[in-house]
């Protein structure tokens, strides 16, 4: 479980807002307070503790063991970031963003034998660490080595390098879907369709990641003035639309021509881009809860019936950024084995619905089926969001 933490960072989303660390938050509060076979005494003193450059830490003078909180005050005139951490190892314990000038924050851990010291980060400043404090009993809540920007440079780089090869066969496969539909054998085409779709959808395109190409090549009718007859409807779903719909191939060659178009240009402008590694464990996250807001919902669905083969492909493509992340994970969260277990947990789940080619479609499961399909991806769901809150660099200089 991941230190306690509290606000977030600005996240530019394709859909709903971000809301992953707060349950991040949540999860490793409840982990503080009933974790453990045996309750342990309970700090029922407040601590005011001083934000500032020249006072860090300030406050915090009669440290006891159990479940303690800070009331983090900042007497200084600008915003600051403030870390409980272990000094020797920097193992962090807790964490709150954006305290701002002359406001107070609350910071609720558990702390138990060792050292600790309070970490300020103001804005444009360097860090400031407080007085060390030792605390003689007790057993400590969760904690992490936070990950810099530099940890993440080598398994961003390669899972770039893993989007790209995969672009281009989602190009090769969308050309194989337009040459379907070229030749008028719609039959075809819907079997090409699929494929294609699913070797896109495997890239993790969450939140923007593919910037306006996603729109293109993966958008749905959702704002269109005229839905699914809109102009700008296009690429896998204004397809699969019309190919579930009865549309004669002479009215799906265009769109099947700037599919492929768009494809090739993302494919062509991703060995030059240079993806960000802060957002790595991000995506992670991303992936499947967009899985949870559009496949499980039905949402994204224009005929074909694959949500749940699209939901496979996403799992898919979060393994892929884990087994990037793998090396820095494995010594920062502890859960890390029963999240591989859930993960292929829900997999064998997922595949149990395919049949061949064919999938299950949604509106074909039974109630227990869906009730489980659910309950699977919202806690593979929560369970990243631990990974994205690990993986987001620090400032700690």
């Amino acid at each position: 479980m991941p230190l306690p933490r509290l606000g977030t960072r600005s996240r530019r989303l394709r859909t709903a807002p971000a809301v992953f660390l707060v349950v991040a938050v949540a999860l490793a509060l409840a982990a503080l307070c009933t974790g453990g076979s045996r309750p342990e005494k309970t700090a029922a003193r407040r601590v005011v503790v001083e934000v500032s450059k020249s006072h860090c830490g300030r406050g915090w003078t009669r440290p006891e063991p159990g479940v303690q909180t800070f009331d983090l005050h900042n007497t200084s005139d600008g915003a600051a970031e403030v870390y409980l951490e272990d000094p020797a190892t920097h193992a962090v314990y807790g964490e709150v963003e954006g305290v701002g000038p002359g406001t107070t924050r609350q910071l609720t851990v558990r702390v138990g034998k060792g050292a600790y010291a309070f970490l300020c980060v103001p804005d444009d400043a360097d860090a400031v660490t407080g007085p060390t404090v030792h605390v003689t009993g007790g057993r400590r809540g969760p904690g992490a080595v936070p990950v810099t920007e530099h940890d993440l440079i080598p398994p961003a780089l390669a899972y770039q390098k893993w989007v790209g090869g995969g672009l281009a066969a989602a190009v090769r496969l969308s050309a194989e879907l337009k040459d379907a539909i070229d030749r008028g054998d719609l039959a075809a085409a819907r079997a090409a369709w699929l494929p294609a779709h699913l070797q896109y959808e495997r890239l993790g395109a969450a939140y923007d990641a593919f910037g306006d190409a996603d729109g293109k090549i993966n958008g749905t009718d959702a704002g269109l003035p005229r839905g699914v007859h809109d102009k700008d409807f296009t690429g896998f779903h204004r397809i699969e639309y019309g190919l579930w719909h009865g549309e004669p191939a002479s009215g799906l060659r265009a769109p099947a021509a700037a599919l492929v178009t768009a494809l090739t240009g993302l494919r062509d402008s991703w060995a030059q881009s240079r993806m960000d590694p802060a957002q790595l464990g991000l995506r992670a996250h991303e992936i499947l809860e967009n899985t949870v807001q559009f496949e499980l919902t039905g949402r994204t669905d224009y005929g074909s019936g694959s949500n749940l083969a699209t939901a496979r492909a996403n799992l898919d493509g979060t393994r892929e950024v884990l087994s990037r992340l793998r090396p820095l994970l494995t010594t920062r969260y502890a859960d890390l084995p029963q999240l591989n277990r859930e993960l292929t947990r829900a997999g064998q789940m997922l595949d149990g619905f395919r049949h061949g080619g064919h999938w299950t479609a949604l509106g074909e499961l039974t109630r227990a089926q869906r009730e489980r399909t659910d309950s699977v991806l919202d806690g593979l769901v929560e369970r990243l969001a631990s990974v994205a809150t690990l993986c987001d660099p620090r400032r700690t200089v």
